[in-house]
């Protein structure tokens, strides 16, 4: 395959990065295909709901980061991949897991993906989606609660002990590694402009090269 563009799309939770990855793969439909940092959360089988649900989900032990760079490595080699779900109702890997095609430009979205320096040398364009704190909070206490079945207790205790002072630690000190940082997400329309037209250039010089 052709030379693949990858670009990570970072920022804490509730930021707007699954905006900006949703507008990209509407835009470029089959020519992007997508790697969630938050499948790769590790599997904990051997722990009760209740235990599971007590892990620290923030920082970058939590996740199996190098199976995502390899995932990562045979996309942009232009090899498929049988990439994890993670199901949050359950704080758990699902048993099924999802069949990923290589596409000309792979999107990688995660909280914590600039945090790892292995990760961000395989991505060709880091950006950091900024947003308030107090956005995104309200943000995930409407996703956690609405889409994962969590109680709002569950969700501002979490927030609180967890979430918050992990992106003080790794999450914003992350920042200083983004090529491109995006203030209000997929709501800025500049940003999103830039984005979209560096990778029409993209493809547009793959077809003229192929």
């Amino acid at each position: 395959m052709d030379r693949i563009l990858t670009i990570g799309i970072a920022g804490g939770t509730g930021s707007g990065k699954t905006t900006i990855t949703r507008r990209l793969q509407r835009q470029f439909e089959h020519r992007v295909c997508t790697l969630y940092h938050d499948n790769y959360y590790h599997a904990h089988d051997h722990l009760t709901m209740e235990e599971r649900s007590k892990l620290n989900y923030d920082e970058p032990a939590a996740f199996e980061t190098g199976l995502l760079v390899e995932h990562l490595a045979k996309l942009r080699a232009g090899q498929a991949v049988d990439g994890p779900i993670y199901d949050y109702t359950v704080h758990n890997r699902a048993a099924e897991t999802q069949h990923i095609e290589p596409a000309p430009v792979v999107l990688v979205e995660g909280i914590l993906i600039l945090a790892s320096e292995e990760l961000c040398r395989s991505l060709d364009i880091k950006v950091f989606v900024d947003a308030d704190a107090d956005v995104r909070i309200l943000r995930r206490i409407v996703r956690d609660v609405r889409d994962r079945g969590r109680s709002l207790e569950s969700v501002v205790n979490q927030y609180l002990t967890t979430v918050k002072p992990m992106h003080e630690l790794y999450v914003e000190p992350s920042k200083r590694k983004a090529d491109i940082i995006i203030p209000e997400g997929g709501h800025n329309e500049v940003a999103m402009e830039l984005l979209i037209r560096r990778i029409q250039a993209h493809l547009q010089e793959a077809e003229e090269n192929g």
